[in-house]
């Protein structure tokens, strides 16, 4: 990279600078030896071009084709969503390249981390039960039971309720207040601490997923749905789990036996499965369905943390609310994470392909065989082309967001998405909802929804999430530690209650990619152990969304 700290060079091919400051127009930029003045003001984080560009002329950033141009543009010119439109080169089966920048991780290497050891050799980092519906329609039981189980063992609200500034609210509107003195009123309240302990001290929680869908949609989505609910049942952070099923929906328990059997055939954790239409009263469904629950806690309380290696770390990466510093911060930081847990023999998983436009020839060209290669195009044409088929193909996938803040095409924001897969060779090549926590580089197709994906990364396999974000995002995995990595120092400190480790360092020049991957590394360490909570869970940010197999970018 090529910086002054006001603007950077990503890489040497680029035709194009990106402010690291808001630069002023006219502003002189001294590069390489020549002199220009930016012909109009660029905010931080957005590109100017460093020579004339002619109409259809090509953009390049990270050292692949990101936009062409839709009129001339002179040198200093700033890139706006009117100026340039998505474009980004075919891709074909290619040579093997699987050379790779391996890190030094001689720091890490004795290095383990305190976890749950489960029988078929996987080592989670948390240890929880869960309560599932197969449809929708047994949404409501699982609530009840939520509302029965969680504050009466000991799992209350993990962040602060807000019942106190309403009751300042209320006080204040019946001593005769008026709509602006409400909107004006002070209302901060200290949060109530809760300092008692669960039932099951070695049970980290029971958690209550719900979602929309197991019946009343294709049969594809029911089948998806079951091959999900099965990774969440075999993940090692759950020690077992109880299945509420109608009877009648089209995602059937035998349906989820048979998908948990393909992920673990000798499956031995407690799992309890209730179909009401046979049990009969709702009342006798939920009394089986509390006893056998209970029963299992005290079975998965027996459980306790023991020392692994780091390479039974299976290692989940996502972005969401990207912005201009995410490819050139905490993305390529994760990227040296990722590199460093495939040295020591780790998995990692890079998923949202709607995010990897642009990039599809490094990726396949870096599959370990031609097969893998083969089927890694194959899944991005055809989820592009299901996109454009209704009317939006990967073009679309800026959110408004993401323009403001410098992602202005799909290219630009996939490549800078993509440094989060680090340099190391792709070792599988995995579809939705399946199984991607092979030792190295593992490739998850999956929607850029952040939700949806994380979900899927969960399921298949990852024990721990790293979340980048340059805007702020709020959200977390019921069963998995998510763990948010700020772009910039401002994002920082305007959002501390979400965000944990800042990487806007890198920008400001104070650390190195490689100081901050270590740092990251460390608190993955500690997360995975149990000796620190990232702010998801702190806040009980447990966000589950399944994927239709519909377009969702």
């Amino acid at each position: 990279m090529d910086t002054n700290r006001s603007f950077l060079q990503i890489h040497p091919n680029d035709n194009v600078l990106v402010a690291l400051r808001d630069l002023p127009r006219g502003m002189e930029i001294d590069f390489q030896g020549e002199r220009f003045a930016l012909i109009g003001g660029v905010k931080a984080k957005h590109k100017f071009t460093i020579e004339p560009l002619a109409a259809g002329g090509d953009v390049y950033m990270y050292g692949v084709l990101v936009g062409r141009t839709n009129a001339a543009l002179g040198k200093g010119e700033t890139l706006t969503t009117r100026n340039i439109h998505h474009a980004a080169e075919a891709f074909e089966l290619g040579e093997r390249r699987l050379e790779w920048r391996r890190p030094d991780v001689s720091a890490f290497e004795e290095e383990v981390f305190l976890g749950y050891h489960r029988a078929n050799g996987t080592v989670g980092t948390a240890n929880y039960w869960l309560v599932i519906p197969l449809v929708f329609c047994e949404n409501r039981n699982v609530l009840v039971m939520k509302s029965a189980l969680e504050e009466q063992l000991g799992y209350g609200k993990r962040s602060r309720d807000y019942e106190p500034e309403v009751e300042q609210l209320i006080r204040l509107y019946e001593a005769g207040g008026t709509v602006t003195d409400i909107l004006n009123a002070d209302i901060a309240a200290e949060p109530e601490q809760d300092d008692g302990r669960p039932l099951f001290e070695h049970v980290d929680g029971i958690k209550f997923l719900n979602h929309q869908m197991g019946c009343g949609g294709t049969r594809i989505d029911s089948d998806a749905l079951c091959g999900l609910l099965a990774g969440y049942i075999t993940h090692p952070n759950v020690a077992g789990a109880t299945v509420l099923s109608l009877g009648c929906q089209h995602a059937q328990a035998s349906i989820l036996r048979d998908e948990i059997a393909k992920r673990d055939p000798q499956f031995d954790k407690p799992l309890y499965v209730f179909e009401q239409q046979l049990v009969g009263t709702e009342t006798e469904l939920l009394q089986q369905a509390l006893k056998h629950t209970f029963a299992g806690l005290v079975q998965a309380n027996a459980l306790r943390r023991q020392p692994a290696p780091l390479s039974k770390l299976c290692i989940g990466l996502e972005c969401g609310g990207s912005d201009g510093f995410s490819g050139i911060s905490a993305n390529p930081a994760l990227g040296y994470v990722s590199d460093m847990l495939v040295a020591l023999g780790g998995s990692v998983i890079l998923s949202e392909f709607p995010e990897l436009c642009g990039v599809e020839q490094e990726l396949s060209d870096r599959c370990v065989d031609e097969e893998m290669a083969l089927r890694f195009m194959a899944l991005m044409k055809t989820y592009n082309e299901r996109a454009e088929a209704d009317g939006s193909g990967f073009y679309a996938n800026p959110s408004p967001g993401n323009i403001r803040d410098g992602l202005i095409t799909d290219a630009i924001k996939s490549a800078g998405a993509a440094k989060k897969g680090g340099t190391s060779p792709v070792t599988a090549v995995v579809d939705y909802p399946g199984v991607a926590n092979k030792p190295g580089l593992n490739l998850l197709c999956t929607p850029g929804n952040d939700v949806e994906s994380t979900t899927a990364e969960v399921g298949a396999g990852a024990n721990v999430v790293l979340f980048t974000t340059g805007l702020g995002t709020p959200t977390g995995n019921p069963i998995a530690p998510v763990i948010k990595l700020a772009t910039n120092t401002k994002l920082f400190g305007r959002m501390p209650d979400i965000i944990d480790i800042n990487c806007g360092t890198i920008i400001e020049g104070e650390e190195t990619i490689e100081q901050v991957a270590h740092r990251i590394l460390r608190y993955v360490i500690d997360v995975a152990s149990g000796n620190a909570q990232p702010k998801a869970v702190q806040l009980g940010q447990d966000d589950f969304i399944p994927w239709r197999r519909g377009v969702s970018l």
